[in-house]
């Protein structure tokens, strides 16, 4: 009786991963679909006169310091060679 209560959760549980990576991968592919509107939008904003050029620079600048800023922060983390040590 008790190994098949926990057969059975063991099941639910089997389930319920497959399912979350299910949402996972969906998730993903939602916010692919996300990004790939961006440069519409830019491209919309410059021919409405919404975005200048130099507000575009400013943005890709600011993109370009925050993956700078991550990469190092990534590299912090990493862990050490036994050469660097």
């Amino acid at each position: 009786m008790f190994l098949a209560e926990a057969e059975k959760r063991r099941a639910a549980a089997a389930a319920r991963e497959q399912e979350m990576l299910a949402l996972v991968q969906e998730n993903r592919a939602k916010v692919v679909l996300a990004e790939a509107e961006v440069p519409k939008a830019i491209a919309e904003a410059f021919r409405a006169g919404h975005l200048g050029i130099m507000d575009f620079y400013r943005m890709r600048n600011i993109q370009a310091d925050t993956g700078m800023r991550q990469n190092i922060g990534d590299s912090a983390r990493l862990p050490k060679s036994p050469d660097e040590q």
